[in-house]
């Protein structure tokens, strides 16, 4: 029997990025750590974080396992931004996407989500999250897209 905490985070998933995330990236060998209060804070699964839950929003923020798992479960463009093969490395080191180097994104994608950062031939590089619309995105020529939170390359 999954317990209420895996199976209110797991609904949570699901509502932030669509059916069938929550199981997974909360399979039933996940532990929850707890803050002071009797909250979820984060999502474990092994020794590896998958998320967090921000306290002010209740919303969930990814790890890159976390992202890898999202990666291989929804297709592209889902929860995708796309950037240009010259900045890949920049980007999976951890550096903010510029909206100049967006060459594609998920038309669904608004301010403030969490997204999965790809490169051209879908190779995951990060995850962050998002400081413009899929719309702004693609028509700007300055200005930080997306506020990466890891890249897949360890600093």
């Amino acid at each position: 029997m999954v317990n209420e905490g895996l199976r209110a985070v797991r609904m949570i998933a699901d509502y932030q990025f669509g059916k069938g995330a929550g199981k997974v990236l909360f399979p039933d060998s996940c532990t929850l750590l707890l803050s002071s209060t009797g909250r979820v804070r984060q999502i474990i699964d092994g020794n590896v974080r998958i998320a967090t839950v921000k306290a002010d929003s209740g919303w969930l923020t990814l790890s890159i396992e976390g992202a890898k798992r999202l990666h291989s479960f929804f297709p592209p463009p889902r929860l995708r931004v796309t950037v240009m093969d010259e900045v890949s490395e920049f980007i999976a080191a951890g550096k903010s996407v510029f909206a100049k180097h967006v060459v594609d994104v998920d038309e669904d994608i608004r301010a403030g989500e969490e997204v999965l950062v790809v490169d051209t031939s879908d190779r995951l590089l990060a995850t962050g999250k998002c400081l413009l619309s899929a719309f702004e995105m693609l028509e700007m020529d300055r200005g930080v897209a997306v506020k990466v939170r890891q890249g897949v390359e360890k600093r």
